[in-house]
């Protein structure tokens, strides 16, 4: 395979980086709104999850312990996540943690034919939901790391 260089427009560019800030904007909007309440717990999502891996997601629920490290990764993670990509911090590693937690949304509550859920959806899907297109949104972003133009990566990879 022939080795090409990618370029991208001056507008290509910017739509990259409103992307990785509107998902940062997501990210971190949802794991700020989870740590301030005080009340919040992922029980409720995780006892709803129907699908090939609902017994993973129900063990999570039904364990004390396990539904903690559930808790603080959705808490913590959504806010670091959403953080990072805000700075254009460590962006690659975030957009693919963002894929992993997202892969956990996904595989919760899958589109598929036949199931329902408790939580209220916007809309019919089939195989592809909101979830995935963000996931995929943050494949590209991991591919196009705009933070080492527009972001604190400009400075990390430096040093």
């Amino acid at each position: 395979m022939a080795n090409t260089q990618c370029t991208t427009s001056k507008c290509q560019f910017i739509w990259l980086l409103i992307l990785r800030v509107a998902i940062g904007w997501h990210f971190l909007y949802e794991g700020v709104s989870k740590l301030l309440n005080p009340n919040w717990s992922s029980i409720g999502y995780l006892l709803d999850s129907k699908g090939f891996l609902s017994s993973f997601y129900h063990t999570l629920a039904a364990n004390p312990k396990l539904l903690e490290i559930s808790n603080f990764m959705n808490e913590w993670g959504l806010t670091l996540i959403g953080l990072a990509l805000i700075l254009g911090a460590f962006t690659r590693v975030a957009a693919y943690a963002g894929m992993v937690l997202l892969a956990f949304y996904y595989f919760s509550h899958p589109p598929f034919i036949g199931l329902s859920y408790a939580m209220p959806t916007e809309g019919s899907y089939l195989f592809i939901d909101k979830v995935f297109i963000e996931f995929c949104a943050m494949g590209v972003l991991a591919l196009f790391p705009t933070g080492k133009y527009i972001g604190l990566d400009r400075f990390l990879s430096k040093k």
